[in-house]
């Protein structure tokens, strides 16, 4: 059975995870946050708990606020000040995330409108929502964690075995996009092409070249839309890329 220790530790990391991805994923470590929470018996049962009086309608009226400072309305978060409603809120509005029944893109822009930027509405995010939840995770079992290991600190996954396991991943999904290129009707120089791209891709992921590894997935975006030539791997490609790159 997993301990609580490691089920904690989990978390964290995927809390760590969405804090410094690139905007980009955002949404795919989100659902990543809520499917660790589910697969944790210990989470499970601390979120069933907080949320199974909560009334989050009436909370969301009350967190989410808009007010007028004499020249603009200007919209933030105030979070709940007990620990139980503010992991119920947080839960909650990430779900909502995940279903796409609040849009994760106009939320920010709303209510973390800081320079305009997508990126620096997300790091607001990330210290006002994500950081509060990480806290209050680590407070909430404290005590149970010292109980199980009082020396032994926190091991967070090895960054270099996840980037391991990318890689090998990248490399599966580079062989099946020049097998795709290699099987499209495009011109016989194209296909020479694009297979040269994706092999350099391939080496460039092993050295952890990340400016070359932008270049070369936007030089071969260019390609496959420009030939017409787009496979279904090709988004969750770049995904996986910009997910390796924050292991760099």
């Amino acid at each position: 059975m997993v301990s609580t220790k490691e089920q904690v530790s989990t978390f964290l990391y995927k809390c760590e995870e969405l804090k410094k991805c690139k905007f980009i994923m955002a949404t795919t470590k989100i659902k990543d946050l809520l499917k660790c929470i589910v697969n944790s018996p210990q989470l499970y049962r601390l979120f069933d708990t907080v949320t199974k009086d909560f009334n989050y309608l009436d909370q969301k009226s009350k967190c989410l606020v808009t007010a007028n400072d004499r020249f603009l309305n200007r919209s933030f978060v105030l979070l709940p000040q007990t620990i139980g409603q503010r992991l119920a809120f947080i839960f909650c509005l990430l779900v909502e995330f995940d279903r796409d029944s609040l849009n994760f893109n106009e939320f920010l822009q709303r209510y973390f409108p800081e320079d305009g930027s997508y990126f620096a509405s997300y790091q607001a995010f990330c210290r006002v929502v994500i950081s509060s939840l990480e806290e209050m995770i680590k407070q909430v079992f404290r005590e149970k964690i010292e109980e199980e290991s009082e020396n032994e600190p926190l091991k967070l996954p090895s960054v270099n075995t996840q980037r391991a396991k990318l890689i090998s991943a990248l490399s599966i999904a580079i062989e099946a996009e020049k097998q795709f290129i290699l099987q499209s009707e495009i011109s016989k120089d194209d296909k020479e092409g694009g297979y040269k791209i994706l092999n350099a891709l391939l080496i460039a992921v092993k050295a952890g070249d990340e400016e070359l590894i932008d270049s070369l997935i936007c030089g071969y975006n260019y390609f496959a839309l420009y030939n017409r030539c787009v496979s279904e791997g090709i988004a969750p490609l770049i995904e996986t890329l910009a997910e390796f790159e924050e292991t760099l």
